[in-house]
């Protein structure tokens, strides 16, 4: 699996997967089948916020703290994101939740929104 800040060519049997996060852009070229979970990680991306990289379920799909957004996942939308099969992905896609990483298999090219992770019961600054 490589990742490439700019365009790269996947090899065969590869697909490139478009990560946009709080930092940046990234193009990864992922082999097919892989936990979208997995790649992000070998790739330094973590879909995790600060907490969630040391309290989580470590892929079972149970703490919902690996959530991504997929290009195309909207209904009528055209694109390459795969079918919820999780029962997350139906709550995700009934009240426009993210997705859970750790369940999304890369079988195509895609495109993913890693959004900016917040801790709830955060406050603003009294200085503001």
């Amino acid at each position: 699996m490589s990742r490439d800040s700019q365009a790269g060519a996947a090899s065969a049997g590869d697909h490139t997967v478009t990560v946009t996060h709080p930092e940046g852009t990234a193009r990864l070229s992922v082999p097919d089948g892989t936990v979208l979970r997995d790649a992000l990680l070998a790739a330094g991306l973590s879909p995790h916020s600060r907490a969630g990289r040391r309290l989580n379920c470590g892929g079972r799909g149970l703490c919902a703290t690996c959530g991504v957004r997929l290009e195309g996942d909207g209904e009528g939308e055209d694109a390459n994101a795969p079918a919820p099969d999780h029962w997350h992905d139906g709550l995700a896609a009934r009240f426009g939740y993210p997705r859970l990483s750790c369940q999304v298999r890369v079988t195509g090219d895609m495109a993913v929104e890693i959004p900016e992770k917040l801790v709830w019961g955060g406050r603003e600054s009294d200085a503001e």
